[in-house]
């Protein structure tokens, strides 16, 4: 399901979204730019490894450098901020089915860490089912999931609580 001002990601896009570590930076990164040494500090990784994945990430426009700043020690820091670049992309590439393969593991991956990382006081609420609809009826219900979603993004609130929500759906036909 894709909007329709969104555009097809590149393969060099999608090969830069295709790691949950990159997920994860993109959502630290997105209210607030962090440096690579905080992102390393969060992440629990070396500075080396975050710093790969940032120049991903930079190179293909998901994050962008701020203005460098004094850090605590003196020393002058850069940090990065998530463009949103990934809400204007369709993720989805009939081309490359295994990179479409590997950003949906990736996406779990990232949110299944930050459920680990939830505070004991986090709400955290799981549903899990499955529906047997015909094709027309598989349709709509996409298409309407697809137009909520996208009505409570345009209502969002900058001082509202984060509120993190993985959808995901599997169609897998009858054999």
């Amino acid at each position: 399901m894709t909007d329709d001002n969104q555009r097809p990601a590149t393969v060099e896009e999608l090969k830069s979204l295709a790691h949950p570590v990159r997920w994860r930076i993109l959502r630290l990164c997105l209210e607030h730019a962090r440096t690579n040494k905080e992102l390393a500090d969060h992440l629990g990784l070396a500075p080396a490894t975050v710093l790969r994945h940032v120049r991903s990430l930079l190179a293909h426009g998901f994050l962008a450098a701020e203005t460098p700043r004094t850090g605590r020690r003196g020393a002058l820091e850069r940090p990065y901020r998530a463009t949103r670049l990934t809400m204007r992309l369709s993720l989805e590439s009939p081309e490359h089915p295994e990179l479409t393969r590997d950003i949906e593991l990736a996406t779990l991956s990232a949110h299944r860490t930050e459920l680990l990382e939830a505070p004991p006081d986090a709400t955290v609420s799981t549903h899990r089912s499955q529906l047997r609809l015909s094709a027309r009826d598989s349709e709509e219900f996409l298409t309407r999931m697809h137009e909520l979603w996208l009505e409570f993004h345009e209502r969002q609130d900058p001082a509202g609580g984060r509120l993190s929500i993985l959808w995901s759906h599997v169609s897998i036909p009858e054999r």
